[in-house]
């Protein structure tokens, strides 16, 4: 017996006509970002003893801010020296080829630079083990333009609170 599928907007996802799909496949930073997350999965998986690891694992990410253009890796060298300084139980390590922070192993919060998605504004992004809730809703991800003394205080707050 033969199948017929058809495609709608409705079923696929995508905008368009019934019959049509306009979906390429990711984006070709979507697939930038899972090839530097193989990358670091393979490295991680290669070193030695934990604390190898975990020095290993810094100096990755104190590299990928490095290698970040001048606007994003002031941020980036900002909200590191404090997330290390106000949250130590926090592990920096790569995720998606992105600076993070981890609690067992397990990303907590992470920088997005604004040039890796072609965005308007860097991103301090916060995962589902951060322990920000405030009742029913509650911020996840924050942009940033810029770390005044003020969102400096604000960082080092949501860090502490997250872990």
């Amino acid at each position: 017996m033969a199948r017929t599928t058809t495609t709608n907007a409705s079923t696929a996802g995508t905008a368009g006509t019934a019959g049509s799909s306009t979906y390429e496949g990711f984006s070709a930073e979507e697939r930038a970002a899972m090839k530097a997350h193989a990358l670091d999965q393979k490295k991680a998986a290669r070193r030695g003893t934990a604390a190898e690891k975990a020095a290993e694992a810094e100096r990755d990410v104190l590299a990928k801010i490095a290698e970040m253009q001048d606007s994003d890796r002031i941020l980036a060298e900002r909200v590191h020296a404090l997330i290390t300084a106000n949250a130590p139980a926090l592990a920096p390590k790569l995720w998606y080829g992105m600076p993070s922070y981890a609690l067992d192993g397990k990303v907590v919060c992470f920088f997005q630079s604004a040039e890796k998605f072609k965005a308007r504004y860097a991103t301090l992004g916060f995962s589902d083990l951060a322990k920000l809730d405030d009742g029913p809703m509650w911020a996840a991800g924050f942009a940033l333009t810029e770390v005044t003394p003020e969102v400096e205080t604000r960082i080092a707050e949501l860090v502490r609170r997250a872990v």
